[in-house]
């Protein structure tokens, strides 16, 4: 009995240990995430390598591991840019992305946990002035829109793609204009548009008018033609071919062939 506490004092002592140490070298790393791995005596942070994948891992309490998340993420970005004629513009837009699984090591390494803030921002910030500047205000906040957006995330994609940023997409949200520059384009727009219709209205007149000269000559053409047709031997016998069915009616008469002053027949006796 005397023997027991001094077997069972350093049993205790190294199970307090054991359970520090599985504590300070326990590491968890959740859904969506991924660990770069810093060995303290062993060259630093880990490039070499994958990244630590989700689940729980044992690492050396004297090393570090830092959490990145490594699903897509969304920023939005408001900017004031200038137009091509130096008109102030303000642009809200969001942007796509996430880093690069495989390469969260050298991220970590060379821009580190603030890569957003560092890279990611002002990257899209610059590739926005240079895309707005190239355009005025009345094509920026009409048809533009879509070609700006693409543009912007292009211009971005080149200045992060060496960076170990996986950009998937720009989209533009809002285009602001000064409120007296955006009442002169709606009734410059306003404007083209009645000036649009005026046209068509016109247009469809004209060709309207066209259909009814069409129609009108080609009925002059056919009676030209049918009356160039009609020689007096044609009429005379359309007329005897009339007057004998007028003659195969009930009423009684009497037909006189070629009594006419034209040749015709004459039709006596009707009741």
């Amino acid at each position: 009995m005397d023997k027991l506490p001094k077997i069972a004092l350093p049993a205790i002592a190294g199970v307090i240990i054991l359970i520090i140490f599985i504590s300070k070298s326990a590491v968890t790393i959740g859904s969506g995430e991924a660990g770069v791995l810093y060995k303290t005596f062993a060259g630093g942070v880990v490039t070499d390598e994958p990244p630590l994948d989700e689940g729980f891992h044992i690492v050396a309490p004297w090393n570090k591991v830092f959490i990145y998340e490594a699903r897509q993420q969304e920023r939005l970005e408001k900017m004031n840019v200038l137009s091509s004629n130096g008109l102030d513009i303000k642009l809200e837009a969001s942007v796509w992305f996430q880093p690069r699984y495989n390469e969260l090591g050298k991220l970590h390494q060379e821009k580190s946990e603030q890569y957003v803030d560092r890279v990611l921002l002002p990257a899209i910030r610059s590739a926005a002035r240079s895309v707005v500047g190239r355009y005025t205000p009345e094509q920026l906040y009409s048809s533009k829109r879509d070609a700006i957006q693409q543009e912007i995330f292009e211009e971005t994609q080149k200045i992060v793609e060496d960076q170990y940023i996986q950009l998937n997409e720009v989209l533009v949200r809002d285009v602001t204009l000064p409120p007296t520059i955006k009442d002169a384009i709606e009734r410059k727009l306003k404007q083209e548009q009645e000036s649009l219709e005026y046209e068509f209205r016109l247009v469809t007149a004209q060709k309207e008018a066209e259909k009814v000269r069409i129609e009108a000559q080609g009925k002059a053409d056919a009676n030209q033609i049918l009356s160039a047709s009609l020689t007096d031997k044609i009429l005379k016998d359309k007329g005897i071919e009339a007057t004998l069915k007028l003659a195969q009616s009930p009423n009684a008469k009497v037909v006189v062939v070629g009594s006419g002053d034209d040749g015709l027949p004459l039709i006596l006796g009707n009741n």
